[in-house]
């Protein structure tokens, strides 16, 4: 939710400045580019020269900046309009009543006024001064601008006092960062299950029966609905991806029948399941217990049908929105529209090996998107990241006609 944000922090003048530290850090961690403007008085709290390191950026304090004889302005203006958020914390009682009545005395209150974005504030102050009817007034006030608290904690307070008023923790304001971005995204509230990468068959203790699957498709589809508000619950085969995003639950398997163990277990509380996983139609019949030794003459390897995965979901399909990949040599779209029947598809996601940057391995991929009506919309050649963005604008047109 969090990556490639411009995030303005604000920090005003309360004991609670020195969690910052710990904020920027988080926001950071996140994948966020960070600035930090702060009161005068916020510095005796925490060390700029700290928070500079930390968000490798200058703090920005006062308007103008005089260093080595020469006088610089820092532009308010152009501060606000680089936010994609603003976050005020602490916010103090001094600080709230000033933003409610558009008191403009410092480079923070300045830029606060300037910001076109959305603005979140963190109140912390002592229990009496959090319930005083002044304070109130300037959170409702705040609030009818358009403006997103971030509710104090009970807890123990600098005054040696025990109640309201102590500022969220860090961890707590990246979970209702998070939680609050998330809400009126397409996919927010749906859960979903995404199967990637391949399996590998088991011959015997070091060989196996595998493809040149490597994942990256089912990655980019978990990564592009975990943006969308989604929880994804994604089901990997053998792949060196890894999955950042904290709405991702990822499940590591090797087999097709883990694979399927897996998948069932979520299936029946998802609304969207998506099979990108390569999975193999068939597994040694016998596993060597040790290292097969090279003899004279051929090896024969006796077969065994795998369960098939996205039939059993289909057979057992509710009220999820179920989709299969389809990879193609020949006869493609024909292939692709048997598939989708037979296994009880509401969509199918067809590439065929012939088309060049397609298929395995690569970056891109060109793909058809065929409903169950079997409407289809052919899509140019583009990344795999592009495509998964494509597939679920198809996917979220359809659940939410």
């Amino acid at each position: 939710m969090l990556s490639g944000k411009h995030i303005l922090l604000g920090i005003t003048g309360g004991i609670a400045a020195y969690k910052t530290t710990f904020l920027v850090r988080l926001l950071i961690k996140a994948g966020a580019e960070v600035k930090v403007t702060m009161t005068q008085s916020a510095s005796s709290f925490v060390s700029p020269l700290t928070l500079a390191t930390l968000s490798k950026n200058p703090v920005l304090l006062d308007f103008v900046n005089e260093e080595d004889g020469s006088i610089s302005w820092n532009n308010h203006v152009e501060l606000g309009l680089w936010a994609d958020l603003m976050i005020i914390a602490p916010a103090t009682a001094n600080t709230l009543s000033k933003m409610a009545n558009g008191t403009c005395d410092n480079l923070l209150l300045a830029t606060y006024l300037s910001a076109k974005c959305p603005v979140y504030f963190a109140p912390a102050m002592d229990l009496d001064m959090y319930q005083h009817p002044s304070t109130e007034a300037s959170f409702e006030k705040l609030k009818s601008f358009g403006n997103i608290m971030i509710p104090a904690e009970s807890g123990e307070l600098a005054s040696g006092l025990y109640g309201e008023g102590r500022m969220a923790e860090p961890e707590t304001i990246m979970e209702f960062l998070q939680r609050h971005l998330s809400e009126g995204l397409p996919l927010y509230g749906k859960k979903v299950l995404i199967t990637a990468g391949p399996t590998h068959e088991a011959i015997d203790p070091v060989r196996f029966l595998g493809n040149r699957s490597s994942g990256t498709m089912g990655f980019e589809l978990a990564n592009r609905a975990a943006d969308l508000g989604a929880k994804v619950y994604l089901i990997s085969g053998p792949t060196h991806l890894n999955a950042e995003h904290s709405n991702i639950d990822l499940t590591r398997v090797s087999s097709a029948r883990e694979m399927y163990e897996v998948c069932h277990k979520y299936f029946p509380e998802v609304d969207v399941a998506i099979s990108a996983a390569a999975v193999a139609d068939y597994r040694p019949k016998h596993v060597a217990k040790e290292k097969m030794k090279k003899k004279e003459g051929d090896l024969q390897i006796e077969l065994e049908r795998n369960p098939d995965i996205l039939l059993s979901m289909g057979e057992k399909k509710d009220k999820q929105f179920l989709v299969g990949f389809a990879l193609e040599t020949q006869n493609e779209l024909e292939n692709a529209k048997g598939k989708l029947q037979r296994k009880n598809l509401d969509a199918i996601v067809l590439n065929s090996l012939r088309d060049d940057g397609a298929g395995f391995g690569g970056n891109t991929n060109k793909i058809s998107f065929i409903d169950k009506n079997l409407d289809v919309k052919t899509f140019a050649l583009k990344t795999k990241s592009e495509v998964a963005s494509d597939i679920w604008e198809e996917i979220i047109t359809r659940i939410h006609a």
